[in-house]
């Protein structure tokens, strides 16, 4: 149930079919919405296709349903298939139910996906075969399991969908790490409460010889240690650490056992911001569990220059700089963008609306208005961010405010920026928002971007 436009449905699709199952896909979209998905699949045999909506005998006459995790909880079709006693299952619950080797989950509101790359890059000190998959746009991993050892070790980017569905079969990971917790996802979860509730999973139901790797400098993730199990990390920005990882006086420490040593200086990183400095010592906390040498550490910290579409630098058109930040899909993400860049900004906002307040980052680009010459909004969310920045500029009473400008397009919003940009500034798209009101996603957004500033240099 539920395809989806990126291969959300195509591994889980190929290994039940190289597993013997007879297959059913439904999708609510049509073959063309579909194509690339379908494309991927078009080699294998004796699969039904039921797209462009759901019939009711597909929910009541099968063995399983396999949910795509965008799929609401409350779906009238899953009631069915509940009401007739069918087992429902997703590819992430039967990938922790097959899988033989240890499992690191990474989770949190911001900075997942960078985390879990370095992790992964920092982890091939161990010389074990590492596995890297999860809510993080590469292939499948469950097409892979087969091949997947005890010895290996598997590091999956966890979303608080995969989180509320893994919490039903009471499965949490080897080592939790929990980058941070601000309102994310709100449209789907309703309330914080039940946002924080579905991505608890993560720690539910670990053991006493499982780690849990906590954010020492997020309020909310601090307090998780009240109810876990597990063997407790932690990591931060300046707090000292007993056991776990901080940055003091400009260089990162590991701690164990009240023991410090020196890993690098935090100016060797390549990874601009406070936010990065974040993600860094929250994989080397992870690291440190597995007794990797500080001298590949280091050279890992040094090397590392990111994740395609999070903070990535574009181009230098005429002087001005451009940063691709199609990643930044909630107001705390464009806050940690904007604190990340110095120099004057044109900054591009808005997309699909999750049913996120936007009040702190207007204040934020209110307070920094001598630098943040412009805002262009975007999306089915535009007014809603427009509404948020004159409040804060009329509590503010500020004269010479930020440039408000709306845009139609991506086109036309590059094209204000850079004729309001000048040689020095930055033109940043950090949308503060999900793309589905105009992408399939943060991906494509982010391609179409770079395509277009590519145009300016014409």
């Amino acid at each position: 149930m539920g395809l989806g436009l990126f291969g959300g449905g195509v591994g889980i699709s190929r290994w039940l079919h190289k597993s013997g199952a007879k297959i059913t896909i439904t999708d609510l979209r049509n073959p063309t919405e579909l194509k690339e998905s379908l494309q991927a699949l078009s080699n294998l045999k004796g699969i039904t296709y039921h797209l462009g909506k759901h019939w009711a005998k597909d929910f009541t006459k099968t063995d399983l349903v396999v949910v795509n995790p965008a799929i609401p909880p409350n779906s009238p079709y899953l009631a069915l298939a509940k009401k007739n006693h069918i087992p429902l299952e997703t590819e992430s619950n039967l990938f922790f139910q097959l899988c033989p080797a240890p499992i690191i989950g990474i989770t949190g509101s911001n900075g997942k996906t960078t985390t879990a790359y370095l992790i992964a890059e920092m982890l091939k000190g161990t010389k074990r075969k590492i596995w890297l998959g999860g809510n993080i746009g590469k292939k499948s991993l469950v097409e892979k399991v087969h091949q997947i050892k005890k010895d290996d070790i598997v590091i999956l980017e966890l979303s608080s969908f995969q989180l509320e569905d893994l919490n039903h079969i009471k499965k949490s990971p080897y080592v939790s790490v929990i980058t941070n917790i601000s309102p994310n996802h709100l449209d789907r979860h309703k309330t914080m409460s039940n946002y924080i509730q579905a991505k608890k999973a993560i720690i539910r139901h670990q053991g006493k010889s499982d780690y849990v790797i906590l954010n020492l400098d997020d309020r909310e993730v601090r307090q998780w240690s009240r109810e876990s199990r597990g063997k407790i990390l932690y990591f931060s920005h300046h707090k000292h650490s007993y056991n776990g990882t901080f940055i003091h006086d400009n260089k990162i420490y590991v701690s164990s056992n009240g023991y410090k040593r020196i890993i690098c200086d935090i100016s060797d990183t390549r990874l601009p911001g406070n936010f990065n400095q974040g993600n860094i010592v929250a994989a080397l906390t992870v690291a440190e569990i597995f007794n990797i040498p500080t001298s590949h550490l280091a050279g890992v910290i040094k090397t590392f220059s990111g994740v395609e579409h999070r903070l990535e630098f574009a181009l230098n058109v005429n002087g001005v700089k451009y940063y691709n930040d199609s990643i930044a899909t909630n107001p705390v993400s464009t806050i940690g963008a904007i604190n990340a860049i110095s120099g004057n900004l044109h900054i591009i906002l808005g997309g699909y609306d999750k049913q996120l307040p936007f009040d702190e980052l207007a204040k934020v680009i209110i307070r920094n208005y001598k630098r943040i010459k412009s805002t262009i909004l975007i999306g089915a969310t535009a007014d809603k961010i427009e509404s948020a920045l004159l409040k804060a500029n009329n509590k503010n009473q500020i004269q010479n405010h930020t440039i408000i400008l709306k845009s139609l397009s991506l086109e036309q919003s590059v094209a204000l920026a850079s004729h309001l940009a000048t040689s020095g500034d930055t033109v940043l798209l950090s949308p503060a928002c999900a793309s589905f009101d105009m992408f399939r996603n943060f991906a494509e957004r982010g391609a179409l971007f770079k395509k277009i500033v590519k145009t300016l240099l014409k």
